[in-house]
């Protein structure tokens, strides 16, 4: 299996907790360059991660100036990934990128346009996708098990978890909080299950309820109420045109035992589902109320057969697989740009105090 020559343009936490050790544990992509504002964590990088000959930037535009690259990663701050990642593809290379796809709708779409522009490849980062419950329940979604989907929850609820590293907390550099920083993967976890991606309307809740207070029994510690000029909680309620409807719920501070993230539970007209206790599938069969719960251990669940693997190493493999067989991305940008925009909606209507409708 040949090397995909890649460069990393962020080198900072969801860089060094998530894409790295992946790639390297791929084995099949070699990182030529290594990239970040602060050159001293791109070089802790490139000790760990790269090779001898592997260069180090603080600017992303030299880095594309690499010939040799493929694919660059764009591991940054959400302000920043329309930037660079239409900056690398116009520079001819394929494109992972954080979630979410872009901290603007507008942004989202010049994203895609230029990858229709240019014909590079544009992944998303929704590793959840890659989860044995998630590809499961995929399967008996788009094999009917479930029926019709007309109503679903988004679950994406801490009790007391802010993030109080980087700049979670900067409404200018992120778009946003929880919604956008963990809410995004229930969104598109709950869309991807639908497979319906046309909204018709959405009604938004925002709040900043806890942020200042002072005994906060944060699990990462205190956070620093000056700088959390994020929402601590967002709501939002969407209806679809074919008139299914979605509650999504996002909070990093709420005072509920109901904690839940990165899951979605679905109601259909033959079954539902919920990844509450395990992933759970309900249904009346032989006139009984009944309730599945499937093995998901290795063999058979995954993309690839075997043993089961992490999702990040799925993420991983899913895009080399794309750049060097030509396989369909698991994430297509058009899916995730209904999430950036479902999720600017929810804002604009908090805003506003009123309803968005689309087109």
């Amino acid at each position: 299996m040949r090397k995909v020559k890649i460069g990393i343009v962020g080198c900072g936490g969801i860089a060094n907790g998530k894409h790295l050790p992946a790639i390297q544990r791929n084995g099949n992509f070699e990182i030529l360059a290594f990239c970040d504002i602060k050159k001293e964590r791109a070089e802790e990088a490139k000790k760990q991660y790269g090779t001898e000959n592997s260069k180090v930037y603080t600017d992303y535009r030299d880095l594309l100036k690499e010939n040799e690259l493929e694919a660059v990663y764009v591991l940054t701050p959400n302000k920043s990934h329309a930037e660079i990642s239409i900056a690398a593809m116009k520079a001819g290379m394929h494109v992972m990128c954080e979630k979410p796809m872009a901290k603007s709708y507008e942004d989202g779409r010049r994203m895609l346009e230029t990858a229709k522009e240019t014909g590079k490849l544009l992944n998303i980062g929704y590793q959840n996708r890659y989860r044995a419950d998630s590809i499961y329940l995929k399967r008996a979604c788009d094999n009917g098990d479930l029926g019709e989907i007309y109503y679903a929850r988004a679950h994406a609820v801490r009790r007391r978890a802010v993030p109080t590293w980087g700049v979670f907390l900067n409404e200018e550099e992120q778009g946003g909080g929880p919604l956008i920083d963990i809410g995004t993967h229930a969104l598109d976890l709950t869309l991807w299950m639908m497979d319906n991606y046309e909204p018709e309307s959405v009604t938004g809740s925002v709040y900043r309820k806890l942020a200042d207070q002072k005994e906060q029994g944060n699990a990462f510690g205190e956070w620093d109420p000056e700088q959390f000029t994020v929402e601590d909680s967002a709501f939002g309620f969407i209806k679809m045109k074919n008139g299914a409807t979605i509650h999504l719920e996002a909070s990093w501070a709420l005072n509920t035992l109901e904690v839940d993230e990165a899951k979605t539970s679905l109601c259909g007209t033959k079954a539902g589902a919920d990844m509450k206790d395990g992933l759970r599938i309900n249904r009346v069969q032989y006139n009984k109320q009944c309730v599945e719960k499937p093995d998901l251990g290795s063999g058979g669940v995954a993309f690839f057969e075997g043993k089961n693997e992490s999702e990040p190493d799925l993420e991983q493999k899913a895009f080399y697989e794309a750049i060097t067989e030509g396989k369909e991305l698991v994430v297509k940008p058009e899916q995730a740009l209904v999430v950036t925009r479902l999720l600017e909606a929810i804002y604009d209507s908090a805003r506003t105090g009123k309803t968005v409708y689309f087109d």
